[in-house]
């Protein structure tokens, strides 16, 4: 990433107003520009690995900068960061996604299933309670282990879900409402030469999880 794209967020973060977002609409086509760029370039790279990518447009997966300020107190027209879903059915589908986020000090990479409906979220339970073996497996593996150390535990239930005792062994893993994975990165490793090639590298260790996933949604319907 170019280093002008994070200077603009961090002024967009000071002055979220349209005013000053007119004034410097300029800049901000520039910064969107250069993640558009970085997208494109990610899922070719992501392709190699995971063919199911290949072929998505970087501004079908990019989102906007827009904030949804209807149900939210804070009023702020614009986010400050910019965010692309990369995944088999673009960023409204229900399959697994690659996720880069860029935001002056708090960037990351994350990857998985997030938010999934009841038929799916039950698919994934069910798969992980019959083949628990093979799904630990995976955050076993030292390329997994590199970036990640586990699933995130947002909004994690506290008991046991239902069809399921507190003795099932991988209990705590079934009580995940997402099955995600997030690895940070620093504001000098978004602006770093190998920026790139290491969100890539980080995708790939993701991968198994998604493979894992999507077996456990084949066949089922979203609507």
């Amino acid at each position: 990433m170019e280093k002008e794209t994070l200077e603009f967020l961090k002024k967009l973060k000071k002055n979220n107003n349209k005013p000053w977002f007119d004034a410097h609409k300029k800049e901000y086509e520039i910064a969107k520009n250069d993640m558009k760029i970085s997208v494109e370039k990610l899922i070719a790279s992501i392709a190699q690995f995971d063919k199911s990518v290949g072929g998505q447009e970087a501004k079908k997966c990019m989102f906007r900068i827009n904030r949804d300020v209807r149900f939210s107190k804070d009023k702020s027209p614009y986010k400050n960061n910019f965010g692309a879903s990369i995944s088999e059915g673009g960023k409204k589908s229900f399959s697994p996604v690659y996720y880069l986020h860029i935001q002056p000090g708090n960037s990351f990479v994350a990857g998985g299933l997030y938010m999934p409906q009841p038929p799916q979220l039950n698919a994934v339970r069910q798969e992980i309670d019959y083949n628990a073996k093979e799904f630990l497996a995976i955050f076993k593996d030292k390329n997994f282990k590199k970036y990640f150390s586990g699933l995130s535990d947002e909004d994690k239930l506290k008991n046991p879900p239902r069809g399921y005792t507190a003795e099932n062994p991988v209990v705590e893993i079934l009580k995940n409402k997402h099955f995600i994975v997030l690895h940070k990165l620093s504001d000098e490793k978004v602006l770093a030469k190998n920026f790139l090639p290491n969100v890539s590298e980080i995708c790939k260790s993701i991968h198994p999880l998604h493979k894992f996933l999507k077996r456990a949604l084949d066949g089922i319907e979203t609507t």
